[in-house]
């Protein structure tokens, strides 16, 4: 599942978001995607993304296409079956992260801002294994988005 909204630089995109117990290989993530899906830094801010751990939600801002050092990653205890409300801001000076209004993540470093406009993506990410995989749910109530 995929959709897309607010294709813009700079701005602050906003989703009231639950995902029930789910099977280890489906991820709800919330994403900030370049434009025309091309970033010469590989750009991508997931402001909200989990996995098999419904305890926790996970920020990460990617400023690098490879090598050690080509995110930043900040992780938040929540209870993902439950309704919340996810936020990033980008603006010209940094992207800040947001769970429940409450700041989660910040970065300020010039050279990890995205340098293309971006649009946000909803998605309930696959990762087969082979194994049989359960029915899993990821519930959007709306979507914000300001420039």
């Amino acid at each position: 599942m995929s959709a897309k909204f607010a294709q813009q630089k700079y701005g602050r995109w906003e989703t009231r978001m639950r995902s029930t117990a789910r099977d280890p290989k489906y991820h709800p993530v919330l994403i900030l995607w370049p434009n025309n899906n091309a970033s010469p830094n590989c750009a991508e801010i997931d402001y909200a993304e989990g996995n098999s751990d419904s305890t926790m939600m996970k920020f990460f801002l990617h400023y690098a296409c490879s090598g050690a050092d080509h995110q930043a990653a900040m992780s938040t205890p929540v209870d993902s079956n439950q309704w919340h409300n996810y936020a990033v801001e980008w603006t010209p000076s940094g992207i800040t992260g947001y769970v429940d209004g409450v700041k989660t993540f910040t970065d300020t470093t010039p050279a990890h801002q995205p340098s293309v406009g971006m649009h946000q993506t909803l998605q309930l990410d696959w990762f087969p294994d082979g194994s049989a995989t359960k029915p899993s749910q990821m519930q959007v109530d709306w979507v914000r988005v300001y420039k």
